[in-house]
């Protein structure tokens, strides 16, 4: 059929009105739809099916409307007429746990982007350029639903997390465990990532992706949402407000309590009890020209001294109970 009498066809044709879900586009392309994987996958499904594959000329002639003239009815035929092939490109994403309508409308939205800059000059068909637009829309998607720590942020990684799962099940690694030594070094060198990602990212993927906290639990009102259930171990505020006033308070005593040491005393309590880095016992005794061993007893002493003047000073201010003796 020639171009002449495919263009008689289409203009005698009545275009069929549908829609795809949540499309919208800058510039002069905006298509609205009744037609949502949400709503019933099987339905969907069933729905897109009825769309007529488009012949070569005819999806040429479409192109070259959309392209010179804006036609939104011709690009939107063209859309509607590919919707199959994106639920069949979607379907290969059913293992990463994500509700598959999501996936199918994420891939909708990249089957609207290829349509937008397709060139029909260029000799290949719709379908071949659309099929990377597709598959970028939903990988895309999944990288970004799967964990709020953000991963596959280079090529690498990208092929890396979406072929891991592919390679796992050719060597029959299917456990829940790290991978052997062997087996990451295989799947390394075949997708020329280094061996510590490879085992990185398996643990991440053996670890699933993030859960909402507002997910509801129990009951079949759903009243309940599971942060509700989530214990927190932490201190209240008025626990660890008790603790700092206490903390101040003890280092207040202290400091009340070494202003009745002498300076040696003092200076041996700070560097030996108080201080970071501790200084040695012979450290000191080269500073006072004294054996260590008389170190050890200044510094006993003055613990001494410290500890008898600051329970005393607890007890008056009732930090702790008074010795009734």
């Amino acid at each position: 059929m020639s171009k002449d009498e495919t263009q008689t066809t289409i203009a005698k044709r009545k275009p069929q009105k549908a829609s795809v879900a949540d499309a919208s586009y800058s510039g002069n392309m905006s298509l609205s739809v009744s037609l949502s994987p949400e709503q019933g996958l099987n339905r969907y499904l069933s729905e897109v099916r009825k769309f007529p594959m488009l012949e070569k000329d005819e999806e040429f002639i479409l192109a070259k409307r959309w392209r010179e003239d804006g036609d939104t009815e011709a690009a939107e035929r063209m859309v509607t007429s590919h919707l199959r092939l994106v639920a069949k490109i979607a379907m290969g994403y059913r293992g990463y746990g994500l509700p598959i309508g999501e996936v199918i409308s994420e891939g909708n939205v990249g089957l609207m982007q290829a349509v937008k800059k397709f060139d029909p000059d260029k000799g290949f068909r719709l379908s071949t350029y659309a099929m990377w637009w597709i598959r970028a829309a939903i990988q895309e998607y999944v990288l970004r639903s799967w964990s709020l720590v953000k991963m596959g942020t280079t090529a690498a990684q990208k092929k890396l997390f979406f072929n891991l799962r592919r390679l796992k099940g050719e060597m029959k690694a299917i456990d829940d465990g790290d991978l052997h030594p062997d087996q990451v070094k295989k799947i390394a060198t075949r997708l020329n990532v280094k061996e510590d990602e490879v085992t990185s990212m398996n643990r991440r993927m053996l670890s699933g992706g993030d859960a909402s906290l507002n997910v509801t639990v129990g009951g079949e009102d759903g009243g309940s949402e599971w942060q509700d259930w989530l214990k927190d171990n932490s201190d209240s505020q008025e626990t660890v407000l008790g603790k700092t006033q206490e903390h101040d308070a003890r280092m207040d005593l202290l400091q009340d309590a070494m202003a009745d040491l002498n300076d040696r005393e003092r200076h041996i309590i700070a560097e030996r009890r108080l201080s970071d880095s501790p200084k040695t016992l012979e450290e000191l005794a080269g500073i006072y020209n004294v054996s260590r061993e008389r170190i050890r007893q200044i510094e006993a002493r003055a613990f001494e001294k410290l500890q008898e003047a600051m329970l005393a000073a607890a007890g008056k201010t009732g930090l702790i109970e008074a010795d009734p003796a």
